[in-house]
């Protein structure tokens, strides 16, 4: 999933983001869906910390193709 270029990366970014719209836009949400959810999340800063990895790679002169995605946990503690 990650050896994506930055087209693939935004593209992906607007799949998850579509999907999360649809669940928040339900009446109800089961357990299944709130796990779905924060799946999703988790995902979309991910893909979003990847992003910002490459362009600053790309800044400092190096490939963007270096940036490697970061475990789920790492990227969800810059919040805490």
């Amino acid at each position: 999933m990650w050896a994506m270029d930055d087209t693939q990366i935004h593209e992906q970014i607007t799949r998850l983001v579509a999907e999360e719209h649809t669940l928040r836009g339900a009446d109800h949400h089961t357990q299944a869906d709130r796990a779905r959810l924060q799946s999703l999340e988790v995902q979309l800063d991910q893909c979003w910390d990847l992003l910002r990895q490459r362009d600053a790679l790309r800044d400092a002169g190096q490939s963007p193709t270096s940036a490697q995605a970061r475990p789920a946990d790492e990227i969800e503690s810059y919040l805490q």
